[in-house]
């Protein structure tokens, strides 16, 4: 049963916005009291966030599929629609978010931090929040905007000061186990370690992490083994640890040769070149063992290795290793640059940028891409006629009718407005009709200004009396 899962692929999609309320208040003596439909509420975010207390994509690997909540429309009496709940997905220290082809979104590292992975839609306006001077009486409303949704791909990347690279079975996991209180899975066969596994190390006043790297075999850094699974866990570690087998049983090798190996791996697999090494010649309480390392020390510390023998066994030479090791974390760290408050940097939009491009396309189609007239398109509901007529209206105020001339636009050519997935399109006539301005004015609703019923049946009767009144005193009998 899988317990470890370092590379999961993660299907996301944020909350819809709530859509726009389209209601006239009404009450007794007041039929027509003016246009109170409330807002739609905010689609819920999908949020990663780093959890000290998650250690594994192991969730995601058997979930894969996520979603936050929708908006709540809005209501009438000028209520508002609820927002969407956020849905926050913990992740473990060291995740590298990337999209489908791998480029890398964000890098969480340190408890507590945050990448917004999708953005909830918008929620629409009600029809109270776009009645203006010229359009008192709105019958439309604004529908919510689709939250965003898509695959990214979460690695995990191991946050270790010190990472033990080596064959199977050279003793790595026994090593971090006398070094550290972590109880790795031990025994004598190869791919013993399918995971890696994390130790925290104390040398006098300096405390780092350490982690081994199971399954580096020649091939590693091509996908042979389970070496490229596990070669990401070495890129944030200060110091790499060649831990070399001197009495292993295999006839065809050797410390030497298994060191050229793995550095040849590492190699290939790029980006560790500037790591500083410890050479750790391992199973020195086997006579062989000893007699092995004795020969071949003097060849490594020729190459520029610094050389060290241990015994995880009979626990010999780890004290003079945990200092070791802790004197180059502890260099490591103070060449770190000092960590800086994050820069807030507003760049404003020039104050002639439109925000959206007009271009020919092959077969003649005009094709307007922006993220005005894009989520304006996605907010009408294009049933009503009247929310047609004030999409154009929107769009003629943007400037879009007049890039269009400006590209060889006329009459009756298409135009789409969005991606080629997912566009509106329609045949272009300037200042565009949709059948609203039989109204009047777009938005405009005559029942405001025309009398009520009532009103107007008591003047008509008052007028009859009055005219009833100047015919008797007109009327002569004589």
């Amino acid at each position: 049963m899988t317990t470890f899962v370092d590379r999961v692929e993660l299907h996301i999609a944020a909350g819809n916005g709530g859509h726009g309320c389209a209601s006239v208040h009404r009450e007794k003596f007041k039929p027509l009291g003016g246009p109170d439909g409330g807002n739609g509420g905010r689609g819920g975010d999908i949020i990663l966030t780093v959890d000290q207390s998650v250690t594994t994509l192991l969730d995601y690997h058997h979930s894969p599929h996520r979603k936050a909540t929708n908006g709540k429309p809005g209501e009438g009496g000028n209520r508002q629609g609820k927002d969407g709940q956020d849905l926050v997905l913990p992740v473990p220290d060291g995740t590298v978010v990337l999209d489908k082809q791998g480029n890398v979104l964000a890098d969480l590292v340190g408890h507590g931090t945050t990448y917004v992975a999708a953005d909830g839609g918008r929620g629409g306006l009600g029809n109270a929040a776009l009645a203006s001077s010229r359009r008192k009486a709105p019958g439309f409303a604004l529908l919510g905007e689709p939250g965003r949704a898509g695959d990214v791909v979460l690695e995990l990347k191991t946050v270790a000061d010190v990472a033990l690279v080596g064959y199977p079975s050279a003793g790595k996991s026994s090593l971090i186990s006398v070094l550290s209180a972590a109880k790795p899975k031990i025994a004598d066969y190869p791919f013993t370690t399918l995971v890696p596994n994390l130790g925290v190390v104390t040398a006098g006043s300096t405390v780092y992490t350490i982690a081994d790297v199971p399954g580096l075999i020649p091939g590693a850094s091509q996908g042979r083994g389970l070496g490229l699974e596990f070669l990401r866990h070495v890129e944030r570690c200060s110091v790499l640890v060649h831990v070399l087998d001197t009495a292993t049983l295999e006839s065809e090798r050797d410390p030497v040769t298994d060191l050229d190996v793995i550095e040849e791996e590492l190699k290939q697999y790029g980006g560790l070149e500037d790591r500083p090494r410890i050479v750790v010649l391992n199973k020195i309480d086997i006579p062989d063992g000893k007699d092995l390392a004795d020969m071949i020390r003097p060849d490594l510390e020729e190459r520029g290795y610094r050389v060290l023998e241990v015994s995880a066994v009979a626990r010999t030479g780890l004290k003079e290793l945990s200092f070791a090791l802790a004197e180059i974390v502890a260099a490591a760290r103070a060449a770190k640059p000092k960590e800086e408050a994050t820069r807030i940097v507003i760049r404003p939009k020039a104050v002639d940028d439109a925000g959206f491009t007009v271009t020919q396309e092959e077969d003649g189609l005009f094709r307007v891409r922006g993220e005005k007239p894009e989520r304006w398109v996605r907010q009408t509901d294009f049933n009503i006629d009247e929310a047609v007529g004030y999409l154009a209206d929107r769009l003629n105020r943007l400037g879009v009718e007049e890039e269009l001339m400006k590209a060889g636009a006329r009459a009756g050519d298409g135009v789409a407005i969005g991606p080629e997935d997912n566009a509106v399109v329609f045949d272009w006539e300037p200042t565009l009709m949709a059948g609203a301005e039989m109204l009047g004015r777009r938005g405009e609703d005559h029942r405001f200004d025309a009398p009520r019923p009532a009103t107007q049946r008591r003047k008509e009767r008052e007028a009859q009396r009055d005219d009833a009144q100047r015919e008797f005193d007109d009327f002569d009998p004589f």
